[in-house]
C-alpha cells in the first residue's frame, strides 16, 4: 500500500480484510455504473421454476430448515478458485426455509428473545479512534485515511467537533450473539443524541434506530464457519418506504416520510464523498449546511449481510459499501437516481419501474469481485440473480433490480424468513414470505465463489489464504484534493472471515424499526 498524503505517508496498516458493497446505493451519492472489464448479461438466465401465487399463511418457525428446491450441483473448486458453475434463480411456492438434501445442516444455535437484553449492563463509551480502536478496520473507518484525503484537516476538525459514542455486550447461549450499538454526541457531553437499541418484549427482539445519526448492528461474537446456514424471522418492519393511506400509496405515513420523524438537520455529517469540507472557510462547523446533505429521501433496512471482516459494527455510509460479500437490503428512494432501478415481479417473471413501486423491494446481491461500480470508493458492482434472469448492475436500466417487494403492512400476521448459506463452493440467498404480486413463496438464489466462465466472483470469498491464488486482485487508487494511496484490493495471500450483519450499519444515515425472532445458525 502507498501513500502519498503527507499526514499518512509513514502509515502502515497490516490489514488482512477490505471489502466492497452497498445497501444498494451510497446513500445521498448514487454511484453510477461504470464500465465493467468485462461484458456482463442483463438477462442471460431465468427461473428454474416459476412459483403460484398463494394464500399460504406466514411460515412458522422450524426446528432446522425446512425443504425448499433442490440447489444446483456444483463442482468443488481448486485451491486457486478455479470457476464453477452458475445454478440459476430458482423460486417456489414452497413454505419452507430451505433444508436442502444432502446438506445436514445441525443446529448449533438459537435465539428466541425469551430473555431480557441488559443494555444497562455496559456503559456508552467515546470511541478513541484511530488504529488503536477496537473499532477501527481500515482506510475506510470513521478517521480513515480515505476522509482525510479528502477533506484534509477540515474533515479532522469536523470529525473532532463531535463525539462517536459506542456500546458492545454479547448475549444469548454461551455469548454467541454481540450487539454493537452506536451514536453521534453532537455537543460532546457523553451521551449520544439518540439512543438505539434491542430489546426483548413478548418473546420478539424489538429494534430501534430513532434517529438517522444512530446505528446498531446484530452480529456473531465468532466469525461463521467454512460452511454455515444463518437465518431469522422478521416480523415487522418500518424503515421507509411507501404505504396505502386513504387509499393512495405515499411516502408521508404514521406522521413520517419516509420512515423519518420529522425534524430539523438531518444529514449525513461529517462524511461525504464530495464537497468543501472548510465549508468556505467557516470558523465553525456546520452539521447543517453544505458540503453535508439532507438524507430523508433515502431509507432502508439490512436484513442480512456476510461481512468481510471479523467484528462488524456501525461505521459511516461509505464504509459498508467496501466491506460486504453477499447481502440482502430494502431501500427505500424517493430521488431522480431511482429512474434507474426497478423491480422483478415473481409471477410473470417480468421487471417493472420503480417508480411503479412502493419502494419495498428486497434486494438480493452478491457482489462482485471481478469489477466496480465506483472504484473511487472501492465500490462492487452488483450481481443480482432475481426470478426474472440474472441482472448485473452495468446494464442500462439494471442498476438496481429488486428480486421482489415484502408488504410492511401484512406483518405480523404474515413474517419473512431470511436466510444465507456458505457452502464449500458457493453462497445462497433465501427469502420465504407473502410478497406482492405471488403471496408466499420461497425465493432462492445460488452462486458459486466464481462463474463457471469467469466472469464474476463474490468478493473477498475466501475464508483462508489456500482457498484463492491472488489472480482477481486489482489496484486501485483513492485520490483527493489532500492526497492519494493505491491499495491491492485482493492480494495472494489475503483471508477474509465472515460475520453476518442484521439492522443498521450506517452512523449518519436511515432511522426505524423492526421486529425479529427466531435467530439460527447451522453448522456442519
Amino acid at each position: 500500500m502507498k501513500f502519498t498524503s503527507s499526514k499518512y505517508r509513514a502509515l502502515t496498516l497490516g490489514l488482512v480484510t477490505l471489502s466492497l458493497a452497498a445497501c444498494s446505493t451510497a446513500p445521498g451519492q448514487p454511484g453510477q455504473p461504470t464500465a465493467s472489464a468485462s461484458a456482463s448479461p442483463s438477462a442471460t438466465s431465468s427461473s428454474s421454476s416459476t412459483a403460484q401465487p398463494t394464500a399460504t399463511a406466514s411460515p412458522s418457525p422450524s426446528a432446522s430448515p425446512s425443504s425448499t428446491e433442490q440447489p444446483t450441483a456444483t463442482a468443488e473448486p481448486s485451491e486457486t478458485g478455479s470457476p464453477q458453475p452458475t445454478p440459476s434463480p430458482s423460486v417456489s411456492s414452497s413454505a419452507g426455509t430451505g433444508d436442502q438434501a444432502g446438506q445436514d445442516w445441525v443446529l448449533k444455535y438459537q435465539e428466541q428473545f425469551d430473555d431480557d437484553i441488559s443494555l444497562s449492563a455496559e456503559p456508552w463509551i467515546v470511541d478513541p479512534l484511530g488504529a488503536e480502536s477496537p473499532w477501527y478496520v481500515d482506510e475506510f473507518s470513521d478517521d480513515g485515511v480515505y476522509y482525510s484525503i479528502l477533506g484534509g484537516k477540515s474533515f479532522d476538525r469536523a470529525l473532532d467537533s463531535m463525539n462517536i459514542m459506542r456500546k458492545r455486550l454479547t448475549f444469548g447461549q454461551d455469548g454467541w450473539l454481540t450487539l454493537e450499538l452506536a451514536a453521534q454526541d453532537l455537543n460532546k457531553d457523553g451521551i449520544p443524541d439518540a439512543e438505539p437499541s434491542l430489546t426483548s418484549q413478548d418473546g420478539e427482539g424489538v429494534l430501534k434506530v430513532p434517529a438517522w445519526n444512530s446505528g446498531l448492528v446484530l452480529t456473531g461474537t465468532d466469525t461463521l464457519p467454512s460452511e454455515y446456514r444463518i437465518e431469522y424471522e422478521l416480523k415487522t418492519v418500518d424503515f421507509g418506504g411507501k404505504r396505502t393511506v386513504d387509499g393512495e400509496e405515499t411516502w408521508n405515513y404514521d406522521g413520517k416520510y419516509n420512515g423519518y420523524t420529522p425534524g430539523e438537520c438531518k444529514t449525513n455529517f461529517p462524511w461525504v464523498r464530495r464537497g468543501d469540507y472548510s465549508q468556505g472557510g467557516s470558523d465553525t462547523v456546520d452539521p447543517c449546511a453544505a458540503p453535508w446533505g439532507d438524507v430523508t429521501k433515502e431509507n432502508g433496512y439490512y436484513l442480512l449481510s456476510i461481512m468481510d471482516y471479523a467484528h462488524p459494527a456501525p461505521h459511516n455510509n461509505i464504509f459498508i459499501h467496501s466491506h460486504r460479500k453477499v447481502g440482502m437490503d430494502t431501500y427505500s428512494v424517493d430521488a431522480s437516481w431511482a429512474k434507474n432501478y426497478s423491480v422483478c415481479n415473481p409471477a410473470t417473471q417480468e421487471v417493472y419501474p420503480y417508480s411503479l413501486s412502493k419502494a419495498n423491494g428486497i434486494n438480493q446481491i452478491f457482489f462482485d469481485g471481478n469489477s466496480f461500480r465506483d472504484p473511487s470508493f472501492a465500490y462492487n458492482q452488483f450481481v443480482m440473480p432475481t426470478p426474472c434472469g440474472l441482472r448485473v448492475g452495468d446494464v442500462p436500466g439494471a442498476t438496481i433490480v429488486a428480486t421482489a417487494e415484502l408488504e410492511p403492512e401484512l406483518m405480523p400476521q404474515e413474517t419473512y424468513t431470511i436466510a444465507i448459506e456458505r457452502t464449500k463452493d458457493s453462497y445462497v440467498t433465501e427469502l420465504t414470505g407473502n410478497f406482492r404480486y405471488i403471496g408466499h413463496t420461497t425465493i432462492r438464489n445460488e452462486r458459486p465463489f466464481v462463474d463457471q466462465d469467469g466472469q464474476h466472483s463474490i468478493w473477498h470469498y475466501n475464508q483462508t489464504a489456500d482457498e484463492y491464488d491472488g489472480s482477481l486482485n486489482q489496484t486501485l487508487t483513492f485520490e483527493g484534493p489532500f492526497g492519494s494511496f493505491d491499495k491491492d484490493m485482493w492480494p495472494e495471500g489475503s483471508a477474509y472471515p465472515d460475520n453476518f450483519v442484521i439492522g443498521i450499519p450506517h452512523l449518519n444515515y436511515y432511522e426505524g424499526s423492526a421486529t425479529i425472532d427466531n435467530i439460527k445458525l447451522y453448522t456442519k
